[in-house]
């Protein structure tokens, strides 16, 4: 599995504020749009993984904000896989504009079962370089 991916987004008017800026918690939007994309461009699907009774949830989430992103500005959202224990994925993401870094995050997903409980990440959700690492932690 591929553990980093890029995409382009542009921001759109309805995510603004008042002032014209990329609201606050689109930020997060476009974080799962760049693991969504990520975990399709290595041949994976959350849909499939949701059917067979895995589902992935979010533990963690933070931001940090350096510029701020404007009506009509095309970005670059940079994914990152970087931390992969026996129950959790960890992302860190870049946003810029042009070779501008305007924020930076990190979100821990666990997966889990329909009833709620701590499953062991998939094998085929394990990046080569990571998931030699996978279970060194067994933290749920």
């Amino acid at each position: 599995m591929i553990t980093q991916h890029e995409i382009p987004l542009r921001v759109r008017y309805q995510e603004t504020d008042p002032m014209g800026f990329l609201h606050h918690a689109y930020y997060f939007t476009y974080f799962e749009i760049g693991r969504t994309e990520l975990l399709r461009a290595a041949g994976g699907n959350y849909r499939q993984m949701e059917e067979s009774g895995l589902l992935v949830v979010v533990v963690k989430a933070e931001c940090r904000f350096h510029r701020p992103a404007r009506y009509d500005d095309l970005l670059r959202l940079r994914t990152t896989v970087t931390r992969v224990t026996q129950a959790k994925i960890e992302h860190q993401y870049e946003l810029f504009r042009d070779d501008e870094r305007l924020a930076t995050g990190r979100v821990t997903l666990a997966v889990i079962d329909r009833t709620g409980r701590v499953q062991p990440v998939p094998e085929w959700m394990k990046g080569e370089e990571l998931g030699a690492n996978a279970g060194s932690r067994a933290e749920p």
